[in-house]
């Protein structure tokens, strides 16, 4: 999800509105009811948008929906990253180097086979934000190659097949230059999910509208979820120019009268990214259909 920084000022107008107050609304009784998802994986506790994360993820039952990032090779292969360039935060080159800040968009992954993606490791470095995460070797999968592996984890262990939660990473001032255009970046995703047995697990997301404009226009049965950082979903709607099937916003813009009125529009909610128990109990109380979060063992007990 995108960095929040420059939300903290209009953000402690909404924290001190979702404050969680005295009369709070009862419970579900269960966390059976919401739809858990594992950010990039499980990020708090294993390297980011790997397929070790995704599978270690799967270890919690609870966990219901898998979300990830992709981008676009040189080759025009679909590859899981959250950035369309190695991170200075978690990735070294392929002689062991730490990627640092002044190269990273140097290392654009548009610009790169995915033979030579794979090469840089992405899961050795401790990561400054996640100090309890594992360091593994990790190289950044393809996601067809994540729906196998998904798959292939899933029939070993007995487990139900997760939906996949696919954030598309767009911008207009990427498009050529990190990213294909929307069009042939939706045409491309489309592609790899077609092939995939099981094309009703799959949610679009993205915080271009483009994107979502143009994947309901490629695949209209593909479900489509509007990630913001702004508080004003009307305006937001009107300008994408449809009712998304799920709204997924920063947590801290979420108050129960706002979900409320989502759900009378047959929207779900979603928020991202909840890494505290006794906030996520909070948002079940409300009324949220599904959380987002870091840390998969943090998840309500029962």
């Amino acid at each position: 999800m995108k960095n929040i920084v420059r939300w903290i000022l209009p953000l402690t107008f909404f924290a001190c509105q979702s404050e969680i107050p005295e009369n709070m609304p009862p419970l579900p009784s269960n966390t059976g009811n919401i739809d858990w998802q594992g950010h990039r994986g499980c990020r708090g506790l294993i390297p980011e948008n790997t397929v070790i994360a995704f599978t270690n993820a799967l270890d919690f039952p609870q966990i219901t929906t898998l979300e990830m990032d992709v981008v676009i090779s040189a080759d025009q292969q679909v590859v899981v990253s959250h950035d369309p360039w190695m991170s200075d935060v978690i990735c070294t080159d392929p002689q062991g180097n730490p990627i640092s800040e002044t190269d990273a968009r140097s290392f654009n992954l548009y610009k790169m086979n995915y033979s030579e993606i794979r090469k840089f490791d992405c899961g050795r470095r401790p990561h400054p934000d996640f100090p309890t995460q594992q360091k593994i070797p990790a190289f950044k999968p393809t996601l067809a190659d994540v729906f196998a592996k998904v798959e292939q984890f899933c029939s070993i262990k007995k487990r139900a097949l997760p939906a996949f939660n696919i954030e598309i990473k767009a911008q207009p001032d990427w498009d050529g230059i990190y990213t294909p255009e929307p069009s042939q970046f939706v045409a491309l995703v489309l592609q790899v999910i077609r092939n995939f047995d099981h094309p009703e697990k799959i949610t679009i997301q993205s915080f271009d509208p483009r994107v979502l404009q143009e994947m309901k226009k490629q695949a209209p049965e593909i479900k489509l979820a509007w990630l913001t950082e702004s508080p004003n979903y009307e305006k937001e709607f009107k300008a994408l120019g449809f009712k998304p099937d799920i709204y997924s916003p920063y947590h801290m813009l979420l108050t129960e009268k706002v979900i409320l009125a989502l759900h009378k529009q047959g929207i779900q909610v979603i928020p991202w990214t909840v890494n505290d128990t006794e906030r996520m109990t909070f948002l079940m109380g409300i009324g949220v259909d599904g959380i987002i979060t870091d840390y998969p063992n943090r998840i309500p007990k029962k």
